[in-house]
């Protein structure tokens, strides 16, 4: 069993070097700067790592709609509907840097973990108060003498964008080191709080803050990749919603917003009623 658990892993891992696997810019400093870098990645994942060979998807939104009011992203809507269309949050689950280091960091022992925060019901709504205000309304609306706005989820919140842009660029270029001011610290400090809590809660940025994971999520029930529950099979033993971590009833909604398509209630299920779906879900 834990031979399957880890296969997804080996895949994030191994998805994350791909997309992160620019060895040059770690070495000299420097951003890629070619031509994947036109290219959206499902994932998070910061135009300004040094490692980065494509662009993050939240950033682009951000960054076509704080160039002028009422310009429409049509390449990026159509890679979010493209993307969330076929795989849901399974990008959240398999294809999502700041997802792997989260679970890494959840496997760190010798702490008692718990499966949510308190107030779980309400807070799991703040990432689509966050997609609505930090990602479209304030990069649209709150613009500068020009007309020009700023990505306020980048430059406020985004935890990836620090541990994977921003601190290996001021530890690479002195000059940076030597500017940094109030807002590294304070991107720093939110990535602190979220590695703490990682420790002992699973997924927290992306149970309660992540705006990516709340796009993809309202594909959940219709994505060409979701899960079924065999009514014929399931004895609601409710062991599926034990191990689930993002804290799903699976047995009653397999394709909820929430779910991460990690697959452990489907190894898990003593009776193999939850299965695989890319025609008709329950």
């Amino acid at each position: 069993m834990k031979q399957k658990k880890s296969k997804r892993h080996i895949f994030q891992i191994v998805y994350t070097a791909l997309t992160n696997g620019y060895v040059m810019g770690f070495i000299e400093g420097k951003i890629y700067k070619g031509e994947f870098k036109k290219y959206c990645v499902p994932g998070l994942n910061c135009h300004s790592c040094p490692g980065a060979v494509g662009a993050c998807p939240l950033g682009s939104l951000q960054g076509i709609l704080s160039e002028g009011r009422y310009r429409f992203a049509f390449y990026i809507v159509g890679f979010f509907m493209l993307i969330g269309s076929i795989f849901g949050r399974f990008v959240c689950g398999w294809l999502c840097p700041f997802g792997l280091i989260q679970d890494l960091l959840y496997k760190i022992p010798f702490v008692k973990k718990v499966k949510n925060l308190p107030g779980h019901k309400a807070l799991k709504w703040l990432k689509y108060v966050i997609l609505v205000l930090f990602v479209i309304i304030l990069p649209m609306f709150v613009v500068d003498a020009f007309g020009i706005g700023k990505p306020w989820f980048c430059k406020y919140i985004c935890p990836s964008g620090t541990i994977m842009a921003g601190i290996p660029m001021i530890l690479m270029d002195s000059k940076l080191g030597a500017i940094i001011g109030f807002m590294y610290y304070w991107k720093v400090a939110i990535l602190i709080i979220l590695v703490l809590l990682s420790i002992v809660v699973y997924r927290p940025f992306c149970k309660y803050l992540c705006p990516l994971g709340a796009i993809y999520s309202v594909f959940n029930p219709i994505a060409f990749y979701r899960y079924k529950v065999d009514d014929h099979k399931c004895t609601k033993c409710g062991k599926c919603e034990r191990v689930c971590k993002m804290g799903v009833k699976v047995y009653e909604k397999p394709n909820s917003l929430e779910c991460i398509r990690c697959g452990d209630c489907v190894r898990e299920c003593p009776v193999g009623a939850i299965g695989k779906c890319g025609i008709k879900g329950k």
